[in-house]
């Protein structure tokens, strides 16, 4: 028999029901398919930036500077025209999926490069790649620049690329990191740190659940962590902790928003899994103590993980804080487990993730706050895919708590993606694909 859920969107209204489990699948719900394919395509391009370079002399990011290198430019008067330049040079034909756009009032150009060009490449650069090439031959069309004034025009829009591997001092920019940035195979799309993610959903906390978690899952279906008996687990974790379904995360929320502690929301977990028939006592001890098993181990986790996300926007949501996420993630399944004598979300790997978190986000370490981490960061990647949506949602309702905000790391996201259907509702999307 097989799987269906119901979809709600992120008011608890009911989207559709009786959906397949398989219809939100990466592999075959075109709205995640769009998402992916937005991502990975879309870059922005920051026109001030290059024009401060130019003008500065500051080249490559880091203070640096070269003196009597100054070259006056003025891109951002001149963004309509430079944009067109760009579409021409970077489009595989006319009337092609290619977008650029003029943001900011000639600031920025949010730039989607042609599906064609990610398609005929190994890799999924040629969104920053191809931009950068274009734009650095409409500046030097534009200004007439010769042979000295070149390397330094292309140099920020480039930065340091290829001398190190980041880019550094560039002025084209990608939620998405360079593949030599990548942990291991698979992790691109987990390459994400939490402050993009919440700055992708408008610091709308379930949308940013939803976002976060189709892009980790589509990184764990990437890496074959979703083959056979797992694909079922990660379709589950990825519907009831991401998606909303059932409307569980939202109920849990509402139910447990006022009053409610993590304790609280471990009660409601555990006591919808035994009304559901998802777990049920095993046995009971002598001391009364009731040991529970699992008639359907992939539902259980998938109510974990949704008992996970609820813990995170009422614990987090209270404090407006993020830095409530490690402890959350950790002693909500702490206490699951202690509960039901059953594994918490992901077999336990959500809060070992938390353990090893905490420390380089609070204490000795002290490496940074839950918005500069991702699924690709050695502290955060253990989970697979159950653990970073939370610490995302974590910095959406986050009140200026970190001291480095969304704001500071990622406005420039909010500004390129902020009007991008699949980003502004991605519960309805993904709902009206099925």
């Amino acid at each position: 028999m097989a799987d269906t859920i119901d979809l709600y969107d992120d008011r608890g209204k009911k989207l559709k029901g009786d959906v397949d489990l398989q219809a939100v699948s990466p592999l075959k719900n075109s709205a995640i398919l769009s998402m992916v394919n937005t991502v990975k395509r879309t870059v922005a391009v920051n026109l001030a930036g290059i024009e401060k370079a130019c003008k500065n002399a500051s080249y490559g990011g880091q203070s640096r500077n070269i003196p009597g290198r100054e070259v006056d430019i003025d891109p951002t008067a001149k963004a309509d025209k430079i944009a067109a330049r760009v579409k021409e040079l970077i489009q595989v034909e006319k009337g092609d999926d290619t977008e650029v756009t003029v943001l900011g009032g000639g600031k920025f150009l949010r730039v989607a490069a042609p599906t064609r060009r990610i398609e005929a490449g190994a890799e999924y650069v040629a969104g920053m790649t191809c931009t950068a090439a274009a734009l650095t031959e409409a500046l030097r069309e534009e200004y007439n620049l010769g042979l000295y004034d070149t390397p330094y025009v292309k140099n920020a829009v480039w930065g340091t690329y290829p001398q190190t591997m980041d880019m550094k001092g560039g002025n084209v920019l990608s939620v998405l990191s360079i593949p030599q940035n990548d942990e291991g195979l698979g992790f691109a799309l987990r390459n994400i740190m939490a402050n993009h993610l919440a700055m992708l959903s408008q610091r709308n906390a379930m949308n940013c659940a939803a976002i976060s978690s189709i892009l980790e899952h589509c990184g764990v279906f990437e890496m074959g962590q979703a083959i056979g008996l797992f694909e079922r687990y990660q379709l589950l974790a990825l519907a009831y902790q991401g998606l909303n379904a059932n409307n569980m995360v939202y109920e849990m929320t509402k139910n447990n928003g006022k009053t409610g502690t993590i304790g609280t929301v471990v009660q409601e977990t555990v006591g919808r899994a035994l009304d559901d028939g998802v777990i049920s006592v095993d046995k009971t001890m002598p001391s009364g103590y009731k040991v529970y098993k699992a008639n359907d181990v992939c539902m259980w986790n998938a109510y974990c993980a949704a008992g996970t996300m609820a813990a995170t926007m009422v614990n987090c949501g209270a404090l407006r804080g993020a830095q409530a996420v490690s402890s959350t993630l950790l002693y909500f399944n702490d206490m699951i487990e202690k509960e039901t004598s059953l594994p918490g979300c992901d077999w336990g790997r959500v809060e070992g993730t938390a353990v090893g978190f905490s420390f380089f986000s609070h204490s000795i370490y002290g490496g940074g706050g839950p918005g500069v981490f991702n699924g690709n960061h050695v502290v955060t990647r253990h989970s697979t895919g159950m653990a970073i949506p939370c610490v995302a949602v974590a910095v959406a309702l986050d009140a200026g708590t970190q001291m480095f905000s969304p704001e500071s790391t990622s406005a420039i996201v909010l500004d390129t993606f902020q009007d991008v259907p699949i980003m502004m509702n991605p519960l309805k999307e993904v709902a009206a694909a099925v």
